[in-house]
């Protein structure tokens, strides 16, 4: 396998210089960039990455890490982890995804493995003993979500305040004024105290005592069976809820087939409004879904920013992102019935 010594006598530049363009540490001009990749491509110059961890006690490797006790990749979570690889990799970082515990209790291991150079946490409780843990380490990081006290913690997060807010802002412009939230019950759980559920929850109830709105809470379990009993529930609670927000992507199906079974037409008798999901993932439903989308790219990429900019020189201040999810119209809202 070809040197950096030959590489660079190929390309007719510095040893030097082939070195800022492998390790992406030094601005190269686009030209003599492009001739050294060129020279590295037709020598078979492979980049040793181990042996470059070695020599600078770094690997650029970060770790996104998320909760080995259950499946929650749903469609926000895998936009926030591809965008986070994808800007790493452009300021060239590698991101991997590591399974941890929510107690927080192993993650010593892999910070004294110096595999990582530093960690973004994703799935934060209000009280996340894996921040303080990480915090105890004196390891750089930075999370998707905030604690219940996050003013000295580095956070990216989706603004869940704004979101319930502006989706009961545009349901009553329709003329609801009985609304339930339909949410995941995590009671019992290792995800209990899951900090964008008890958000959402605590702004909803708020902002329907405030402003004379009925607002019903209801508990989902897990999948399309979860969201039919969901549906029951909520008619049971309020037999003249017009507006229904969920804030659970794999049991909006069997929301909507519940309501369908008892009798109430989307959004005729009903609107459902779908909170921190994707306009994609409520296409799937007839009707499609109006949903609240939320901006798990740009979270992504922030997180990523913010924890490099740790890495590669001292931050001048904390992360402190708040962004709400953004409106997408379509078939399952629509005017409350005349009736309510």
């Amino acid at each position: 396998m070809a040197t950096m010594q030959e590489v660079a006598t190929h390309a007719g530049v510095s040893i030097a210089t082939v070195s800022f363009v492998v390790n992406n540490t030094k601005k190269v001009s686009p030209a003599t960039r492009e001739r050294v990749q060129a020279s590295m491509a037709a020598l078979g110059f492979r980049n040793n990455a181990i042996a470059r961890a070695l020599a600078s006690k770094r690997t650029r490797i970060i770790a996104l890490l998320v909760p080995s006790v259950e499946h929650r990749m749903r469609v926000t979570a895998l936009e926030f982890f591809t965008a986070a690889a994808a800007r790493a990799s452009d300021l060239g970082y590698h991101l991997v995804l590591w399974p941890v515990e929510t107690t927080g209790d192993d993650l010593t291991d892999l910070i004294s493995s110096g595999l990582v150079d530093g960690v973004i946490l994703m799935e934060v409780k209000m009280e996340d003993p894996r921040i303080d843990k990480l915090a105890e380490l004196k390891v750089p990081f930075t999370s998707i979500g905030r604690t219940r006290h996050p003013d000295a913690l580095p956070y990216v997060d989706i603004d869940f305040e704004a979101t319930v807010r502006d989706s009961l802002d545009y349901l009553e412009g329709l003329g609801h004024r009985r609304f339930g939230l339909v949410i995941e019950d995590l009671e019992g759980t290792p995800m209990a105290g899951y900090a964008p559920h008890l958000r959402a929850e605590a702004t909803f109830r708020a902002l329907c005592e405030e402003r004379g709105l009925v607002g019903t809470v209801v508990s989902c379990g897990p999948s399309a069976p979860g969201g039919r009993q969901a549906a029951r529930d909520l008619l049971v609670a309020d037999p003249d809820v017009t507006a229904a927000l969920i804030m659970k992507d794999d049991s909006t199906f069997g929301l909507l087939s519940g309501l369908a079974a008892a009798g109430r037409r989307v959004p005729d008798d009903i609107s459902v409004l779908s909170l921190a999901t994707s306009s994609e993932a409520g296409a799937q439903h007839d009707p499609p879904l109006s949903t609240m989308n939320a901006p798990g790219r740009v979270l992504g990429k922030l997180a990523a920013e913010a924890l490099i900019r740790q890495l590669d020189g001292p931050a001048t201040e904390l992360p402190h992102v708040l962004l709400p999810c953004v409106l997408h119209v379509a078939g399952s809202t629509g005017p409350a019935p005349t009736s309510a």
